[in-house]
């Protein structure tokens, strides 16, 4: 009997050390530069991660090429729970944007859970004469250049927010895009051109101040911020609900244990004030759930803006 339960002790001390995850740090990979709002949250729910590990989560920046950069390198990784990917909205468009990526989104990562999902406001210039979604729409309708919109760049998160909104007003604006979010805000706010589609967290002061009009925002329900700014679906228009967000991934293969414990930490960080509280400020919605409702909710995005860009044919050049 001693010589078994010495034996049994042997063989389960290794299954032991095994299952002790995590017994190091854990890289959380960002997808885009520091500074930016894909950085801002990962840098507010990796503290709070940690502490529900019981292991520091290290942020490292790896930007470019529309996240995929930083997602080729964690599609590669060991699948051991040691490196995750904090990705944005992009996420969803690439694979019809870049047709060659060297990874198949659905199949090289598993979703550890949705941060927060963040609307975008229709937005135009202080004197543009619109002032609601049907006015904007009846303006569009008059000739296919009645109406510009801006944008970051082609494909953009601006430029797909403004082909879903032409699909479902089913109208034709012309699409300016410029190299970067700024000089294109600037140029709306100076009139150049009189349309943007922006992330509420980053236009809401140009509203408050006046020098925009805030005509909808794309979420289900409207925002506490602008609590006086109807949805597109309150203003007659449907099917364009449009959200940019945040989300964890692990590599495909990571076993479904660490998979929950990773998730269980994210829903805790989720939980925190703090998170609550800046996610809160910044127009977003927390989004609690299963690493397979996050992974239905991308499935959906992915399909979403598939559709949008062959439809509108849609490139980045």
């Amino acid at each position: 009997m001693a010589l078994a339960s010495w034996a049994l002790h042997g063989v389960a001390t290794p299954a032991m050390a095994q299952t002790a995850f995590p017994n190091k740090p854990v890289t959380l990979v960002v997808t885009y530069p520091p500074g930016g709002g894909a950085d801002a949250m990962a840098r507010l729910i990796a503290p709070k991660m940690g502490e529900a590990l019981g292991q520091p989560v290290i942020i490292e920046n790896k930007p470019g090429a529309s996240g995929q950069i930083g997602a080729s390198a964690v599609a590669k990784a060991t699948p051991d729970g040691y490196t995750l990917m904090l990705d944005a909205s992009s996420f969803s468009a690439n694979p019809a944007l870049y047709p060659k990526l060297p990874y198949d989104s659905l199949k090289a990562f598993k979703p550890i859970g949705v941060v927060a999902l963040f609307p975008n406001v229709v937005l135009v210039n202080a004197n543009f004469p619109a002032k609601n979604i049907s006015e904007l729409t009846a303006a569009a309708r008059k000739s296919k250049d009645a109406v510009s919109y801006a944008s970051s760049g082609n494909g953009s998160a601006q430029h797909l927010a403004g082909a879903l909104f032409e699909s479902a007003a089913k109208v034709d604006m012309v699409h300016v895009p410029y190299k970067g979010g700024g000089p294109a805000l600037n140029d709306v706010i100076g009139g150049q051109v009189p349309l943007f589609f922006g992330n509420l967290a980053s236009t809401l002061q140009h509203v408050q101040s006046g020098k925009l009009k805030a005509l909808a925002v794309t979420s289900a329900k409207r925002s506490p911020i602008l609590p006086d700014v109807p949805t597109l679906a309150e203003s007659g228009l449907k099917g364009a609900e449009i959200y940019e967000w945040n989300a964890v991934f692990a590599p495909a293969n990571t076993p479904e244990p660490v998979v929950n414990k990773l998730a269980a930490a994210f829903q805790q960080a989720l939980e925190s004030p703090e998170v609550k509280a800046r996610v809160a400020q910044l127009g977003g919605d927390i989004q609690k759930g299963s690493p397979e409702q996050a992974k239905k909710f991308i499935e959906q995005q992915i399909n979403l803006w598939s559709h949008v860009i062959k439809e509108r044919g849609i490139t980045t050049e």
